[in-house]
């Protein structure tokens, strides 16, 4: 990989992480190349990836982008979604930055 890359995680406390995993995978897929199990998935956007993993405390997800902007509006994307999905159960997603990679 040249350049450099941006990456933000959260971890979304649920007691049905792979539900979420899932449907956020199998939403995307209509769009994008999307790839997942039960327990892992990627969704591959023109500007990022986000990678998601079901935890025992919840669903993790990593997002990746060339550039600050491109990482904000991945991880805009990715959270708007996972929040309307999980109305009900009222997930919170709260980004933590691991700034910028060689």
């Amino acid at each position: 990989m040249t350049g450099s890359s941006f990456t933000t995680q959260a971890l979304v406390a649920t007691d049905r992480p792979s539900r979420y995993l899932v449907q956020l995978c199998k939403h995307f897929g209509h769009k994008i190349q999307t790839v997942w199990t039960e327990h892992e998935g990627e969704l591959h956007f023109d500007f990022g990836t986000a990678r998601l993993y079901a935890q025992p405390d919840g669903l993790r997800m990593t997002v990746t982008a060339g550039d600050a902007e491109a990482l904000d509006r991945l991880a805009d994307v990715v959270a708007r979604h996972l929040v309307r999905f999980g109305a009900k159960d009222e997930l919170v997603v709260a980004w933590t930055s691991t700034g910028q990679a060689a």
